[in-house]
Protein backbone atom coordinates (compact mmCIF):
# COMPACT_ATOMS: atom_id res chain seq x y z
CA UNK A 1 0.00 0.00 0.00
CA UNK A 2 1.40 3.40 -1.02
CA UNK A 3 1.40 6.35 1.41
CA UNK A 4 1.24 9.83 -0.07
CA UNK A 5 2.95 12.84 1.47
CA UNK A 6 0.83 15.18 3.63
CA UNK A 7 0.67 17.79 0.85
CA UNK A 8 -0.31 15.22 -1.78
CA UNK A 9 -2.87 13.71 0.60
CA UNK A 10 -4.45 17.09 1.30
CA UNK A 11 -4.78 17.83 -2.40
CA UNK A 12 -6.33 14.43 -3.11
CA UNK A 13 -8.76 14.72 -0.18
CA UNK A 14 -9.89 18.17 -1.39
CA UNK A 15 -10.60 16.76 -4.86
CA UNK A 16 -12.53 13.81 -3.44
CA UNK A 17 -14.69 16.04 -1.26
CA UNK A 18 -15.58 18.14 -4.31
CA UNK A 19 -16.50 15.16 -6.51
CA UNK A 20 -19.90 13.43 -6.49
CA UNK A 21 -20.39 9.69 -6.71
CA UNK A 22 -20.45 8.47 -10.30
CA UNK A 23 -20.06 5.41 -12.46
CA UNK A 24 -16.36 5.33 -11.56
CA UNK A 25 -16.31 6.74 -8.01
CA UNK A 26 -17.93 5.60 -4.75
CA UNK A 27 -17.55 6.42 -1.05
CA UNK A 28 -17.92 3.95 1.82
CA UNK A 29 -17.42 4.00 5.57
CA UNK A 30 -15.90 0.94 7.23
CA UNK A 31 -18.30 -1.18 9.28
CA UNK A 32 -18.49 -4.85 10.31
CA UNK A 33 -20.62 -5.60 7.24
CA UNK A 34 -18.86 -5.45 3.88
CA UNK A 35 -21.58 -6.64 1.50
CA UNK A 36 -22.02 -3.30 -0.29
CA UNK A 37 -18.29 -2.66 -0.61
CA UNK A 38 -17.68 -6.10 -2.12
CA UNK A 39 -20.58 -5.61 -4.54
CA UNK A 40 -19.10 -2.26 -5.63
CA UNK A 41 -15.67 -3.77 -6.22
CA UNK A 42 -17.29 -6.52 -8.31
CA UNK A 43 -19.32 -3.91 -10.24
CA UNK A 44 -16.25 -1.79 -10.99
CA UNK A 45 -14.31 -4.82 -12.28
CA UNK A 46 -17.23 -5.87 -14.49
CA UNK A 47 -17.73 -2.32 -15.84
CA UNK A 48 -15.10 0.28 -16.69
CA UNK A 49 -13.16 0.15 -13.44
CA UNK A 50 -13.42 2.69 -10.66
CA UNK A 51 -12.20 4.20 -7.41
CA UNK A 52 -13.58 3.39 -3.95
CA UNK A 53 -12.78 5.89 -1.18
CA UNK A 54 -12.84 3.93 2.09
CA UNK A 55 -13.36 5.79 5.34
CA UNK A 56 -15.27 8.63 3.66
CA UNK A 57 -19.04 9.12 3.96
CA UNK A 58 -21.30 10.06 1.08
CA UNK A 59 -22.15 13.74 0.54
CA UNK A 60 -25.88 12.94 0.53
CA UNK A 61 -25.62 11.92 4.20
CA UNK A 62 -24.53 15.40 5.27
CA UNK A 63 -26.99 17.33 7.40
CA UNK A 64 -27.71 21.02 7.21
CA UNK A 65 -24.78 22.97 8.59
CA UNK A 66 -22.32 20.10 8.27
CA UNK A 67 -18.96 20.95 6.75
CA UNK A 68 -17.52 18.77 3.99
CA UNK A 69 -14.77 17.49 6.29
CA UNK A 70 -17.41 15.89 8.52
CA UNK A 71 -17.49 13.12 5.89
CA UNK A 72 -13.98 12.02 6.94
CA UNK A 73 -14.46 9.07 9.31
CA UNK A 74 -11.23 7.32 8.34
CA UNK A 75 -10.47 3.61 8.31
CA UNK A 76 -9.66 4.13 12.00
CA UNK A 77 -13.45 4.09 12.62
CA UNK A 78 -13.19 0.29 12.48
CA UNK A 79 -9.58 -0.94 12.01
CA UNK A 80 -10.54 -4.60 12.57
CA UNK A 81 -13.27 -4.24 9.96
CA UNK A 82 -10.77 -2.76 7.48
CA UNK A 83 -8.36 -5.68 7.99
CA UNK A 84 -11.26 -8.11 7.55
CA UNK A 85 -12.29 -6.35 4.33
CA UNK A 86 -8.80 -6.74 2.85
CA UNK A 87 -8.90 -10.47 3.58
CA UNK A 88 -12.37 -10.85 2.06
CA UNK A 89 -11.29 -9.13 -1.15
CA UNK A 90 -8.84 -12.00 -1.66
CA UNK A 91 -11.44 -14.70 -0.99
CA UNK A 92 -14.91 -13.66 -2.15
CA UNK A 93 -14.54 -13.36 -5.93
CA UNK A 94 -14.67 -15.96 -8.65
CA UNK A 95 -12.46 -15.75 -10.59
CA UNK A 96 -10.13 -14.00 -8.14
CA UNK A 97 -9.51 -10.28 -8.54
CA UNK A 98 -5.86 -9.45 -9.16
CA UNK A 99 -5.84 -5.94 -10.63
CA UNK A 100 -6.58 -3.81 -7.57
CA UNK A 101 -4.37 -1.10 -6.09
CA UNK A 102 -4.24 0.70 -2.73
CA UNK A 103 -3.29 4.25 -1.74
CA UNK A 104 -3.40 5.66 1.81
CA UNK A 105 -4.14 9.35 2.37
CA UNK A 106 -3.26 11.13 5.60
CA UNK A 107 -5.99 13.52 6.77
CA UNK A 108 -7.59 15.22 9.75
CA UNK A 109 -10.75 13.33 10.64
CA UNK A 110 -14.14 14.81 11.50
CA UNK A 111 -13.28 14.67 15.24
CA UNK A 112 -10.00 16.56 14.71
CA UNK A 113 -7.80 13.48 15.16
CA UNK A 114 -5.25 12.35 12.55
CA UNK A 115 -6.34 9.42 10.43
CA UNK A 116 -6.43 7.95 6.95
CA UNK A 117 -8.74 7.57 3.98
CA UNK A 118 -7.75 4.61 1.77
CA UNK A 119 -8.35 4.65 -1.98
CA UNK A 120 -8.99 1.30 -3.62
CA UNK A 121 -8.60 1.42 -7.39
CA UNK A 122 -10.26 -1.43 -9.28
CA UNK A 123 -9.21 -1.87 -12.90
CA UNK A 124 -11.60 -2.91 -15.64
CA UNK A 125 -11.15 -6.67 -15.83
CA UNK A 126 -10.84 -8.93 -18.85
CA UNK A 127 -12.93 -11.52 -16.97
CA UNK A 128 -16.49 -11.60 -15.60
CA UNK A 129 -16.39 -11.70 -11.78
CA UNK A 130 -19.01 -12.91 -9.31
CA UNK A 131 -19.24 -12.58 -5.54
CA UNK A 132 -19.30 -16.03 -3.96
CA UNK A 133 -22.86 -16.58 -2.80
CA UNK A 134 -23.98 -13.09 -3.82
CA UNK A 135 -24.30 -12.82 -7.59
CA UNK A 136 -22.61 -10.88 -10.39
CA UNK A 137 -22.73 -7.07 -10.36
CA UNK A 138 -22.32 -4.18 -12.76
CA UNK A 139 -22.00 -0.43 -12.22
CA UNK A 140 -24.75 2.07 -12.97
CA UNK A 141 -24.41 5.88 -12.83
CA UNK A 142 -23.86 5.91 -9.04
CA UNK A 143 -25.05 2.51 -7.80
CA UNK A 144 -24.72 -1.21 -8.46
CA UNK A 145 -27.07 -3.67 -10.16
CA UNK A 146 -27.08 -7.46 -10.11
CA UNK A 147 -26.92 -9.10 -13.53
CA UNK A 148 -29.28 -11.80 -14.77
CA UNK A 149 -27.98 -15.03 -16.31
CA UNK A 150 -28.59 -13.65 -19.82
CA UNK A 151 -26.75 -10.43 -18.97
CA UNK A 152 -23.79 -12.40 -17.59
CA UNK A 153 -23.57 -14.33 -20.86
CA UNK A 154 -23.79 -11.07 -22.81
CA UNK A 155 -20.99 -9.55 -20.70
CA UNK A 156 -18.81 -12.59 -21.46
CA UNK A 157 -19.24 -11.83 -25.18
CA UNK A 158 -18.55 -8.13 -24.67
CA UNK A 159 -15.38 -8.88 -22.70
CA UNK A 160 -14.18 -11.21 -25.46
CA UNK A 161 -14.23 -14.28 -23.18
CA UNK A 162 -16.68 -15.80 -25.65
CA UNK A 163 -16.85 -14.96 -29.34
CA UNK A 164 -19.65 -15.35 -31.86
CA UNK A 165 -17.04 -16.56 -34.37
CA UNK A 166 -16.99 -20.03 -32.75
CA UNK A 167 -20.76 -20.62 -32.95
CA UNK A 168 -21.89 -23.26 -35.50
CA UNK A 169 -24.34 -21.83 -38.04
CA UNK A 170 -26.80 -23.63 -40.31
CA UNK A 171 -25.11 -22.74 -43.59
CA UNK A 172 -24.52 -25.50 -46.18
CA UNK A 173 -20.83 -26.28 -46.58
CA UNK A 174 -21.06 -26.12 -50.37
CA UNK A 175 -21.66 -22.35 -50.06
CA UNK A 176 -18.11 -22.10 -48.67
CA UNK A 177 -16.61 -24.00 -51.62
CA UNK A 178 -15.46 -20.77 -53.27
CA UNK A 179 -12.37 -19.49 -55.03
CA UNK A 180 -11.35 -17.81 -51.78
CA UNK A 181 -11.54 -21.18 -50.00
CA UNK A 182 -9.41 -22.91 -52.64
CA UNK A 183 -6.84 -20.12 -52.47
CA UNK A 184 -6.72 -20.52 -48.68
CA UNK A 185 -6.40 -24.33 -48.91
CA UNK A 186 -3.47 -24.02 -51.29
CA UNK A 187 -1.69 -21.41 -49.17
CA UNK A 188 -2.34 -23.28 -45.91
CA UNK A 189 -1.36 -26.66 -47.40
CA UNK A 190 -4.64 -28.45 -46.57
CA UNK A 191 -4.41 -31.23 -49.14
CA UNK A 192 -5.89 -34.35 -47.51
CA UNK A 193 -9.60 -34.94 -46.91
CA UNK A 194 -12.80 -33.29 -48.08
CA UNK A 195 -13.89 -29.79 -47.13
CA UNK A 196 -15.77 -30.89 -43.99
CA UNK A 197 -12.73 -32.79 -42.71
CA UNK A 198 -10.42 -29.88 -43.50
CA UNK A 199 -12.64 -27.36 -41.69
CA UNK A 200 -12.95 -29.67 -38.68
CA UNK A 201 -9.19 -30.13 -38.55
CA UNK A 202 -8.45 -26.42 -38.32
CA UNK A 203 -11.30 -25.63 -35.89
CA UNK A 204 -13.57 -23.85 -38.37
CA UNK A 205 -16.40 -26.42 -38.15
CA UNK A 206 -17.88 -28.77 -35.57
CA UNK A 207 -20.08 -31.84 -35.42
CA UNK A 208 -23.58 -31.04 -34.15
CA UNK A 209 -25.90 -33.78 -32.87
CA UNK A 210 -29.59 -33.26 -33.65
CA UNK A 211 -32.58 -34.31 -31.55
CA UNK A 212 -33.14 -37.39 -33.73
CA UNK A 213 -29.61 -38.62 -32.99
CA UNK A 214 -28.12 -37.75 -36.38
CA UNK A 215 -24.89 -35.76 -36.68
CA UNK A 216 -24.06 -32.95 -39.07
CA UNK A 217 -20.90 -30.98 -39.72
CA UNK A 218 -21.71 -27.27 -39.53
CA UNK A 219 -19.32 -24.41 -40.26
CA UNK A 220 -18.54 -21.99 -37.50
CA UNK A 221 -19.44 -18.38 -38.09
CA UNK A 222 -15.75 -17.59 -38.68
CA UNK A 223 -15.70 -19.97 -41.66
CA UNK A 224 -18.75 -18.29 -43.23
CA UNK A 225 -17.14 -14.88 -42.78
CA UNK A 226 -13.83 -16.02 -44.22
CA UNK A 227 -14.99 -18.02 -47.25
CA UNK A 228 -18.62 -17.37 -48.26
CA UNK A 229 -19.24 -15.07 -51.24
CA UNK A 230 -21.96 -13.16 -49.31
CA UNK A 231 -21.44 -13.74 -45.57
CA UNK A 232 -23.56 -10.73 -44.66
CA UNK A 233 -26.55 -12.10 -46.55
CA UNK A 234 -26.14 -15.62 -45.14
CA UNK A 235 -25.92 -14.34 -41.56
CA UNK A 236 -28.74 -11.81 -41.88
CA UNK A 237 -31.24 -14.50 -40.88
CA UNK A 238 -29.45 -14.73 -37.53
CA UNK A 239 -30.01 -11.03 -36.90
CA UNK A 240 -26.41 -10.01 -37.53
CA UNK A 241 -24.50 -8.14 -40.23
CA UNK A 242 -21.05 -8.52 -41.70
CA UNK A 243 -20.52 -5.78 -44.30
CA UNK A 244 -18.73 -2.41 -44.47
CA UNK A 245 -20.45 0.87 -45.33
CA UNK A 246 -18.32 3.66 -46.84
CA UNK A 247 -19.58 7.25 -46.93
CA UNK A 248 -17.73 10.31 -48.25
CA UNK A 249 -19.04 13.69 -47.12
CA UNK A 250 -18.66 17.32 -48.10
CA UNK A 251 -17.64 19.33 -45.07
CA UNK A 252 -16.53 18.43 -41.58
CA UNK A 253 -19.74 16.82 -40.27
CA UNK A 254 -22.67 14.76 -41.52
CA UNK A 255 -25.81 16.74 -42.34
CA UNK A 256 -29.01 14.81 -41.79
CA UNK A 257 -32.32 15.42 -43.50
CA UNK A 258 -33.76 15.07 -46.98
CA UNK A 259 -30.52 16.08 -48.70
CA UNK A 260 -27.53 14.63 -46.83
CA UNK A 261 -24.16 16.09 -47.73
CA UNK A 262 -22.66 13.05 -49.46
CA UNK A 263 -19.85 13.82 -51.87
CA UNK A 264 -20.59 10.56 -53.67
CA UNK A 265 -23.09 7.73 -53.35
CA UNK A 266 -22.51 5.55 -50.25
CA UNK A 267 -20.93 2.19 -51.00
CA UNK A 268 -21.49 -1.19 -49.36
CA UNK A 269 -18.48 -3.51 -49.35
CA UNK A 270 -19.45 -7.19 -49.24
CA UNK A 271 -17.73 -10.55 -49.62
CA UNK A 272 -15.26 -12.73 -47.69
CA UNK A 273 -13.37 -10.78 -45.06
CA UNK A 274 -10.07 -10.82 -46.95
CA UNK A 275 -11.82 -9.26 -49.96
CA UNK A 276 -13.73 -6.78 -47.78
CA UNK A 277 -10.48 -5.52 -46.28
CA UNK A 278 -8.74 -5.19 -49.65
CA UNK A 279 -11.72 -3.48 -51.32
CA UNK A 280 -12.43 -1.12 -48.40
CA UNK A 281 -8.77 -0.06 -48.23
CA UNK A 282 -8.68 0.50 -52.01
CA UNK A 283 -11.88 2.60 -51.99
CA UNK A 284 -10.75 4.71 -49.03
CA UNK A 285 -7.27 5.38 -50.43
CA UNK A 286 -8.80 6.26 -53.82
CA UNK A 287 -11.15 8.72 -52.16
CA UNK A 288 -8.28 10.27 -50.18
CA UNK A 289 -6.14 10.61 -53.31
CA UNK A 290 -8.85 12.77 -54.89
CA UNK A 291 -8.40 15.39 -52.17
CA UNK A 292 -11.13 17.86 -51.26
CA UNK A 293 -12.17 21.31 -52.42
CA UNK A 294 -13.22 23.29 -49.37
CA UNK A 295 -16.62 24.77 -50.14
CA UNK A 296 -16.13 27.99 -48.21
CA UNK A 297 -12.93 29.02 -49.99
CA UNK A 298 -12.50 26.89 -53.11
CA UNK A 299 -9.11 25.88 -51.68
CA UNK A 300 -7.86 22.45 -52.79
CA UNK A 301 -6.68 20.41 -49.81
CA UNK A 302 -5.01 17.01 -49.73
CA UNK A 303 -5.38 14.18 -47.27
CA UNK A 304 -2.05 13.30 -45.71
CA UNK A 305 -2.87 10.27 -43.57
CA UNK A 306 -0.20 7.54 -43.78
CA UNK A 307 -1.60 4.68 -45.91
CA UNK A 308 -0.42 2.14 -43.36
CA UNK A 309 -2.45 3.79 -40.60
CA UNK A 310 -5.63 3.86 -42.71
CA UNK A 311 -5.25 0.18 -43.56
CA UNK A 312 -4.57 -0.81 -39.95
CA UNK A 313 -7.68 1.03 -38.75
CA UNK A 314 -9.82 -0.91 -41.26
CA UNK A 315 -8.14 -4.27 -40.48
CA UNK A 316 -8.68 -3.74 -36.75
CA UNK A 317 -12.35 -2.90 -37.28
CA UNK A 318 -12.88 -6.14 -39.23
CA UNK A 319 -11.01 -8.56 -36.96
CA UNK A 320 -12.16 -7.06 -33.61
CA UNK A 321 -15.83 -6.35 -34.37
CA UNK A 322 -18.51 -8.21 -32.42
CA UNK A 323 -20.15 -10.41 -35.04
CA UNK A 324 -23.23 -10.96 -32.84
CA UNK A 325 -24.43 -7.42 -33.47
CA UNK A 326 -26.82 -6.21 -36.13
CA UNK A 327 -24.69 -3.34 -37.40
CA UNK A 328 -22.17 -2.87 -40.20
CA UNK A 329 -18.74 -1.28 -39.92
CA UNK A 330 -18.99 2.39 -40.96
CA UNK A 331 -16.14 4.31 -42.58
CA UNK A 332 -16.87 8.03 -42.91
CA UNK A 333 -14.54 10.37 -44.78
CA UNK A 334 -14.83 14.12 -44.11
CA UNK A 335 -12.80 17.11 -45.24
CA UNK A 336 -10.59 17.04 -42.16
CA UNK A 337 -10.92 13.57 -40.64
CA UNK A 338 -11.82 9.90 -41.10
CA UNK A 339 -13.99 7.85 -38.74
CA UNK A 340 -13.84 4.04 -38.63
CA UNK A 341 -16.64 2.70 -36.42
CA UNK A 342 -16.79 -0.98 -35.49
CA UNK A 343 -19.68 -2.75 -33.66
CA UNK A 344 -18.84 -3.93 -30.16
CA UNK A 345 -17.05 -2.63 -27.07
CA UNK A 346 -13.32 -2.90 -26.38
CA UNK A 347 -12.54 -6.53 -25.43
CA UNK A 348 -10.79 -7.42 -22.19
CA UNK A 349 -9.52 -4.61 -20.01
CA UNK A 350 -8.76 -2.27 -22.91
CA UNK A 351 -10.15 1.27 -22.67
CA UNK A 352 -9.80 4.38 -24.86
CA UNK A 353 -7.25 5.71 -22.36
CA UNK A 354 -4.97 2.65 -22.30
CA UNK A 355 -5.43 1.29 -25.83
CA UNK A 356 -1.96 2.38 -26.95
CA UNK A 357 -0.28 0.78 -23.90
CA UNK A 358 -2.14 -2.53 -23.76
CA UNK A 359 -1.29 -5.63 -25.73
CA UNK A 360 -3.92 -6.42 -28.33
CA UNK A 361 -6.65 -8.85 -27.25
CA UNK A 362 -8.23 -10.56 -30.25
CA UNK A 363 -11.99 -10.82 -29.86
CA UNK A 364 -11.99 -13.21 -32.83
CA UNK A 365 -8.76 -15.24 -32.70
CA UNK A 366 -9.97 -17.78 -35.30
CA UNK A 367 -10.52 -14.99 -37.81
CA UNK A 368 -7.23 -13.26 -36.98
CA UNK A 369 -5.19 -16.47 -37.18
CA UNK A 370 -6.70 -17.66 -40.45
CA UNK A 371 -6.49 -14.28 -42.19
CA UNK A 372 -2.72 -14.64 -41.83
CA UNK A 373 -2.83 -17.87 -43.85
CA UNK A 374 -4.01 -16.29 -47.12
CA UNK A 375 -1.50 -15.87 -49.95
CA UNK A 376 -1.46 -12.09 -49.43
CA UNK A 377 -2.59 -11.51 -45.82
CA UNK A 378 -3.57 -8.09 -44.48
CA UNK A 379 -0.79 -6.49 -42.45
CA UNK A 380 -1.86 -7.70 -39.01
CA UNK A 381 0.91 -6.38 -36.76
CA UNK A 382 0.85 -9.14 -34.10
CA UNK A 383 -0.48 -6.93 -31.33
CA UNK A 384 1.57 -3.86 -32.24
CA UNK A 385 -0.77 -2.28 -34.83
CA UNK A 386 -2.17 0.42 -32.56
CA UNK A 387 1.31 1.46 -31.40
CA UNK A 388 2.34 1.64 -35.05
CA UNK A 389 -0.63 3.91 -35.82
CA UNK A 390 0.34 6.35 -33.07
CA UNK A 391 4.00 6.33 -34.15
CA UNK A 392 3.16 6.86 -37.84
CA UNK A 393 0.76 9.74 -37.10
CA UNK A 394 3.39 11.36 -34.86
CA UNK A 395 6.01 10.94 -37.58
CA UNK A 396 3.66 12.68 -40.02
CA UNK A 397 3.18 15.48 -37.43
CA UNK A 398 -0.55 14.72 -37.21
CA UNK A 399 -2.80 14.37 -34.19
CA UNK A 400 -2.68 10.89 -32.63
CA UNK A 401 -5.59 8.53 -33.36
CA UNK A 402 -8.56 9.33 -31.11
CA UNK A 403 -10.42 6.29 -29.71
CA UNK A 404 -13.94 6.51 -28.32
CA UNK A 405 -16.30 3.87 -27.02
CA UNK A 406 -20.09 4.27 -27.09
CA UNK A 407 -21.64 2.07 -24.40
CA UNK A 408 -25.03 3.74 -23.93
CA UNK A 409 -26.25 3.41 -27.53
CA UNK A 410 -28.54 0.66 -28.85
CA UNK A 411 -25.49 -1.05 -30.40
CA UNK A 412 -22.15 -0.56 -28.67
CA UNK A 413 -19.34 0.65 -30.91
CA UNK A 414 -15.68 1.59 -30.88
CA UNK A 415 -14.64 4.44 -33.16
CA UNK A 416 -11.16 5.58 -34.14
CA UNK A 417 -10.82 9.05 -35.65
CA UNK A 418 -7.84 10.13 -37.76
CA UNK A 419 -7.41 13.88 -38.17
CA UNK A 420 -6.03 15.44 -41.35
CA UNK A 421 -4.62 18.27 -39.24
CA UNK A 422 -1.08 19.15 -38.29
CA UNK A 423 -0.59 18.73 -34.58
CA UNK A 424 0.58 21.90 -32.82
CA UNK A 425 3.33 21.27 -30.31
CA UNK A 426 1.13 22.57 -27.49
CA UNK A 427 -1.32 19.69 -27.92
CA UNK A 428 1.18 17.08 -26.70
CA UNK A 429 1.66 18.99 -23.46
CA UNK A 430 -2.07 19.60 -23.04
CA UNK A 431 -2.87 15.92 -23.68
CA UNK A 432 -0.23 14.84 -21.18
CA UNK A 433 -1.51 17.34 -18.59
CA UNK A 434 -5.09 16.02 -18.86
CA UNK A 435 -3.91 12.40 -18.57
CA UNK A 436 -1.93 13.21 -15.42
CA UNK A 437 -3.88 15.98 -13.71
CA UNK A 438 -7.39 16.11 -15.17
CA UNK A 439 -9.33 19.00 -16.66
CA UNK A 440 -7.38 21.96 -18.04
CA UNK A 441 -8.38 25.61 -17.64
CA UNK A 442 -7.61 28.63 -19.79
CA UNK A 443 -5.13 29.86 -17.20
CA UNK A 444 -3.22 26.58 -17.19
CA UNK A 445 -3.08 26.54 -21.01
CA UNK A 446 -1.69 30.09 -20.94
CA UNK A 447 1.11 28.76 -18.73
CA UNK A 448 1.76 25.66 -20.88
CA UNK A 449 1.59 27.35 -24.31
CA UNK A 450 3.05 30.70 -23.21
CA UNK A 451 -0.03 32.31 -24.79
CA UNK A 452 -2.30 35.17 -23.76
CA UNK A 453 -5.85 34.52 -22.55
CA UNK A 454 -7.51 35.17 -25.91
CA UNK A 455 -5.17 32.89 -27.85
CA UNK A 456 -5.55 30.14 -25.25
CA UNK A 457 -9.32 30.48 -25.43
CA UNK A 458 -9.24 30.11 -29.22
CA UNK A 459 -7.06 27.01 -28.95
CA UNK A 460 -9.46 25.39 -26.47
CA UNK A 461 -12.48 26.19 -28.64
CA UNK A 462 -10.73 24.80 -31.74
CA UNK A 463 -9.89 21.54 -29.93
CA UNK A 464 -13.47 21.37 -28.67
CA UNK A 465 -14.86 21.86 -32.19
CA UNK A 466 -12.56 19.11 -33.49
CA UNK A 467 -13.91 16.75 -30.82
CA UNK A 468 -10.56 16.46 -29.04
CA UNK A 469 -11.88 18.13 -25.89
CA UNK A 470 -15.25 18.53 -24.17
CA UNK A 471 -16.31 21.12 -21.61
CA UNK A 472 -16.49 19.87 -18.03
CA UNK A 473 -20.22 19.91 -17.12
CA UNK A 474 -21.57 22.17 -14.38
CA UNK A 475 -18.91 24.88 -14.67
CA UNK A 476 -19.68 28.57 -14.99
CA UNK A 477 -18.29 30.29 -18.10
CA UNK A 478 -15.59 32.17 -16.22
CA UNK A 479 -14.53 28.93 -14.52
CA UNK A 480 -14.71 26.77 -17.66
CA UNK A 481 -12.38 23.78 -17.98
CA UNK A 482 -11.96 21.10 -20.61
CA UNK A 483 -11.09 17.42 -20.62
CA UNK A 484 -10.89 14.58 -23.13
CA UNK A 485 -14.24 13.09 -24.18
CA UNK A 486 -13.67 9.79 -22.36
CA UNK A 487 -12.80 11.68 -19.16
CA UNK A 488 -15.90 13.87 -19.14
CA UNK A 489 -17.32 12.23 -16.00
CA UNK A 490 -14.20 12.78 -13.88
CA UNK A 491 -14.39 16.50 -13.20
CA UNK A 492 -11.88 16.28 -10.38
CA UNK A 493 -9.18 15.16 -12.77
CA UNK A 494 -6.93 12.19 -12.22
CA UNK A 495 -7.71 11.02 -8.70
CA UNK A 496 -6.00 7.75 -9.50
CA UNK A 497 -2.42 8.88 -10.14
CA UNK A 498 0.03 7.01 -7.95
CA UNK A 499 -2.04 3.81 -8.13
CA UNK A 500 -1.04 2.54 -11.56
CA UNK A 501 1.65 0.00 -10.77
CA UNK A 502 1.02 -1.12 -7.21
CA UNK A 503 -0.73 -4.50 -7.07
CA UNK A 504 -2.55 -5.57 -3.97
Amino acid sequence: MIDLSPAQSADRIAKLLATPESRTLDFKRISDKHKRIIETVCAFANSEGGLLALGMGDAKDLKAGDKPHSRLWGVEENPEGFDDLRRLLLQRFTPALTRVHWLRLLCTLRDGQPGHVVLLRVEKSDQVHSVVGNGTWTRMDASNRELSAAEIADLAYRRGIKSAETEPVAVPLDLLDTQVWHSFVSSRGLRAGNQAEQLLRIGLAEKVKHADGTEEVLPRRAAVLLFAQEPGSLLAGLGTRADIRLMVYDGKAAVSGATPNFRKKPKTVRGPLIDQIDEAVRLVLDALTEGVTLASSGFQAKHVYPDRVVKEAIVNAVIHRDYRLNRDIFIRIFDDHIEVESPGAFPGSITPENVVRMRSKARNPLIAQNLREFPVPPNIDAGEGVKMMFAEMASAKLYPPQYRQSLETAVETVMVTLFNLERPSAWDEVSDWIDREGAISNAKLCDIAKADTLKASRMLVAWRDQGLLVAVPGRAKRNMAYTKPTKAQTESGNLLSGLEDNNA
